[in-house]
């Protein structure tokens, strides 16, 4: 609160004015998040303020935003031989493990569940395992019968690596190759068919690959380090009083 308090001042002081427009359009984007108009004003009653005190809080924020891009952020500059250094002096943190592509097919039924009601599931599986066997489209056959929430995609579940799904599913799915289907796989959710879409080997991203997000990293650490230095110096020339 006391840094937050030193920087508005200081920027008070530099002559700093934040564009209402841009105060509004901010206020806007806030009562977007908020189904209605009555909940955006429920809110502000809980947390006790009114619409005039959250766009002084955002004029306030943007003053300070501004001030601190102006006497830090545009100082700070990260050169290609500190990125390349960085990359060369930890190899560790630039290791890609073994990633696959995959998208299956689930019929649920709880781990606990009766067996007859295991049975029924296991019959829905083997039909559509039946289907997928004939040569029948997996992404389509995803979207009518799958019972997970990835099914109106397809089935599609993205790139993953080991530890990212239940274990039963993880062995499965790491032991096909690209294209195949597995057989049915038993898991906590229920039965799955398992189709591997791409594979892609464990590697160590190249310095082209991540310089410009190591780029970014960089600068905010710098940033954030220059930034504390920067409220120390206004502390020091400020008279500060603390009322407990």
């Amino acid at each position: 609160l006391i840094d937050a308090e030193l920087l508005f001042q200081e920027s008070k002081k530099r002559g700093i004015k934040v564009n209402p427009e841009e105060v509004s359009d901010y206020f806007q984007k806030i009562k977007q998040r908020y189904p209605s108009e009555d909940e955006f004003k429920k809110r502000l009653s809980e947390m006790g303020m009114n619409e005039s005190d959250v766009k002084a809080q955002i004029e306030r924020g943007m003053a300070i935003q501004e001030l601190l891009d102006k006497e830090v952020t545009e100082k700070i500059k990260v050169s290609d031989e500190e990125t390349k250094s960085f990359y060369d002096k930890n190899p560790q943190l630039f290791q890609q493990p073994e990633q696959v592509k995959a998208s299956h097919i689930l019929i649920k039924v709880q781990a606990d569940a009766p067996d007859d009601q295991k049975a029924e599931a296991r019959k829905k599986i083997e039909a559509v395992q039946q289907k997928v066997n004939k040569g029948e489209d997996f992404a389509t056959l995803a979207k009518t019968y799958s019972e997970g929430p990835s099914g109106p995609r397809g089935g599609d579940l993205g790139y993953f690596k080991r530890g990212q799904m239940v274990k039963p599913f993880e062995i499965a799915a790491f032991s096909l190759k690209p294209n195949e289907t597995s057989e049915i796989v038993e898991t906590q959710f229920g039965y799955h068919l398992i189709k591997v879409n791409d594979k892609k080997p464990a590697k160590k991203m190249t310095y082209a690959e991540v310089k410009d997000r190591l780029n970014q990293h960089l600068k905010k650490q710098k940033t954030d380090s220059e930034a504390s230095a920067y409220i120390e110096t206004l502390r020091k020339d400020a008279k500060i009083e603390k009322f407990l």
